[in-house]
């Protein structure tokens, strides 16, 4: 692979590029911690913060009212390392460009989560010192490794009463099975938070108060007890480094003498290679300790050159598969991760670039479509300013203005390069509610602007009911549709009209049946004649819908044979208890019979449907609903008002544990039981609890709730 730097026109080399994403659980402070990364590399000179509305990638409007991240903001920064009596650092006296992507922590939007961690080379995951691992973490943290992204953990806000670093640490280890270690542990905490021991070095790094924001530091030999801390420390992280890196494992068991030098190319080894994570502590809000995350960054964190290449397919033969190298030499291939509509510029696609070079008015070829579109301007986004730039090179994250038919995880390339990159996969939504314009003359602007939120996110979905013509928009949570609704009237000048938000529900069979359709229609001149004969059974959970072609004997003619799954497929879109989408079935197509004359593609369709319908109907359908993971914390004083509420909403609790004076309780509460629970919650405990809820699985609905289903469905 080519590092490229015979390359006159690239600003940075590749090996001195970082594409890092900061992702955790709500109120961890990943945004707070992005702010002061920005301060402390020169890109802002005053700090904005997340409680007074001011943060540089908070900038929509619901985001500063909200105090949370709801879009992932991007932004490029440089970092200098600096050369330090008796540290070692990996790259001292070189400039780096980091290219930062501040994700949301909140489960409505973990769209933007995916996404992201999809076209990231590593991630900061950020931990509250009080609250530890909180469920959207471990969200994060499987989305993370399914992308096989290399990690750095932050434990954050080690200023706050009540923070103790060991805790989350073990707790990393434990409950998300990280080979974790310590490389930045605090010096003091809660309000004697004073600075960070720097385990590889074995120093300690204290930084000034807050007339300097934090900007300066000084590097000084431990205490007699950060010693001793210390050295167990590195003890720890050399036996840890070494059973999992195999050069410097072969050193130790050898016996060899281990520089500093090569122990911190071992822990780069493992980091990248997702076999280690390094482990730092501090407090964002505080000022302390972001200056030697940044190092850990750079020195830890990979370059696009490091990972292996990206595998596309052949767009016409998916067996076909086709490496992408990291290199500004090979042919132009990226990856459009999101849209965005833009008020002065239009649609934006954010996009990162794998291979070769883009310039500004090139034509890029879209495999999807196949189809080509010129590019009218690249943008380097800083949150919501925007930078016209000429070019983008491999290892680029930037944005692109003038494609019109371009939708979320399409590729991009140079014109005949046909190549297809893995899209980011999305959950589906679990909560929809009709909508429509308060006057008939926004009708068409609600058309519109609800199209151009679809396009930017993939789990909002739109549709028209067929029985009622009404608009519904579906989504991931209450927030989530509440969020949509008022960004129609703020950009989009469009006053909606919204219904009770209403659930994803799902049939399924809990026995197997046989099914026998018809349709026959024979009256003068040409007929209709399908009969087809099937057999139902429940599915596995997860398997969704899966077909045996059991006919045998021409009883139905090979040409209607899709035309019976066609059938078969329409029918899983309704059950027979509410009209709900069935999940999980396995279908025996067993035979039936034809008509010379008669017989056609529609009676075959038609015929399947009834036969699904009357298997449904001997089947056993139940009715299933989606169960919600809810964690509450909540100070010891409310803790039993707060499960006889969990247990009165048919929440089944699942543990409970003490953080300190929290509760903290975990219940499977279904999503029916959960609406306005914001409300409910800060109510019992004096606005003291907080909570969080993540979809977990779906669960049948207890009898004496179907009725009421069924009743509001008009079934």
């Amino acid at each position: 692979m080519s590092s490229n730097h015979n390359n006159p026109d690239r600003p940075y080399p590749l090996e001195r590029t970082r594409n890092i994403g900061i992702a955790a659980h709500i109120d961890a402070g990943k945004t707070t911690l992005t702010e002061r990364i920005l301060f402390y590399t020169g890109m802002i000179h005053k700090i904005g913060e997340v409680h007074d509305g001011a943060a540089t990638t908070d900038w929509m409007e619901q985001e500063r009212e909200r105090g949370i991240t709801i879009t992932s903001a991007a932004v490029t920064t440089e970092w200098w390392q600096r050369e330090e009596a008796g540290i070692t650092k990996s790259f001292t006296g070189q400039k780096q460009r980091i290219n930062i992507i501040d994700t949301p922590g909140h489960v409505d939007f973990t769209a933007e989560v995916e996404r992201s961690l999809r076209v990231l080379d590593g991630a900061i995951v950020v931990f509250c010192g009080v609250a530890g691992v909180q469920p959207q973490t471990e969200t994060v943290w499987r989305q993370a490794t399914k992308y096989h992204v290399p990690r750095i953990v932050f434990v954050n806000k080690m200023d706050r009463v009540g923070a103790n670093f060991d805790n989350v640490f073990h707790e990393v280890k434990e409950k998300l099975g990280a080979n974790a270690v310590r490389i930045l542990i605090p010096i003091g905490a809660e309000d004697t938070l004073r600075g960070q021991i720097d385990v590889v070095n074995q120093k300690a790094v204290i930084y000034n108060d807050d007339a300097t924001f934090g900007s300066t530091y000084e590097i000084v030999e431990l205490d007699a007890d950060q010693k001793a801390l210390a050295e167990a420390a590195y003890s720890e992280l050399l036996d840890t480094v070494a059973s999992v890196d195999d050069q410097l494992g072969e050193k130790f068991l050898m016996e060899e003498p281990i520089t500093r030098e090569d122990l911190k190319a071992a822990i780069r080894r493992a980091t990248i290679a997702n076999k280690l994570v390094p482990v730092a502590g501090g407090s964002a809000f505080k000022n302390k300790g972001v200056q030697y995350l940044l190092d850990a960054v750079v020195d830890y964190l990979p370059s696009p050159l490091e990972l292996p290449a990206m595998v596309g397919m052949d767009p016409d033969n998916e067996d076909h598969k086709i490496e992408v190298h990291t290199s500004d030499n090979e042919k132009f291939c990226s990856l459009a991760f999101k849209l965005w509509a833009d008020k002065f510029v239009g649609k934006l696609v954010f996009f990162r670039v794998y291979s070769g070079v883009i310039r500004k008015g090139d034509t890029v070829y879209n495999p999807r479509t196949r189809r080509s579109e010129r590019v009218g301007r690249l943008i380097q986004i800083q949150a919501n300013e925007h930078k016209d730039i000429n070019a983008c090179y491999a290892g680029d994250i930037a944005a692109m203005v003038g494609l019109k038919n371009v939708t979320t995880g399409d590729t991009l390339a140079k014109e005949g390069y046909d190549v297809v990159l893995e899209p980011p996969t999305f959950p589906e939504p679990v909560i929809s509610m009709a909508v429509e314009p308060k006057t008939k003359a926004d009708q068409e602007k609600l058309a519109n602007a609800l199209g151009r939120l679809s396009e930017e996110d993939p789990t909002f979905q739109v549709k028209t009911d067929e029985e009622t013509g009404q608009t519904i928009i579906s989504g991931m949570g209450e927030l989530h549709l509440e969020i949509i609704v008022d960004r129609l009237r703020r950009e989009f000048k469009v006053e909606a009209n919204t219904g009770a938000p209403q659930i994803a529900y799902r049939e399924t069979i809990t026995a197997e049946a046989p099914g026998e359709g018809k349709l026959v229609k024979q009256s003068g001149g040409r007929g209709q004649y399908g009969h087809v004969r099937l057999a139902v059974r429940p599915n596995e959970k997860g398997k969704g819908l899966t077909i045996d072609n059991k006919i045998v004997g021409g009883e139905i003619p090979k040409d209607y044979h899709n035309a019976v799954f066609k059938g078969v497929n329409e029918a899983m879109t309704n059950g027979i208890i509410a009209g709900y989408p069935v999940i999980d079935v396995h279908v025996d197509v067993l035979g039936g019979s034809f008509h010379e004359v008669d017989s056609n593609e529609n009676a075959f369709t038609m015929a399947a449907i009834f036969a699904m319908k009357d298997a449904f109907k001997k089947a056993k359908a139940i009715l299933l609903e989606p169960i919600m993971a809810v964690e509450v914390s909540t100070p010891d004083d409310y803790q039993g008002d707060v499960m006889g509420d969990l247990n009165r909403r048919r929440g089944q609790i699942q543990n409970m544990e003490s953080k300190g004076k929290l509760a903290v309780i975990r219940a499977n509460v279904p999503l029916k039981e959960m609406f306005g629970y914001s409300t409910a919650v800060r109510t019992l405990s004096s606005g003291r609890a907080s909570y969080s809820m993540t979809p977990s699985h779906f669960e049948q609905v207890p009898g004496n709730i179907v009725s009421e289903i069924v009743t509001d469905r008009g079934h």
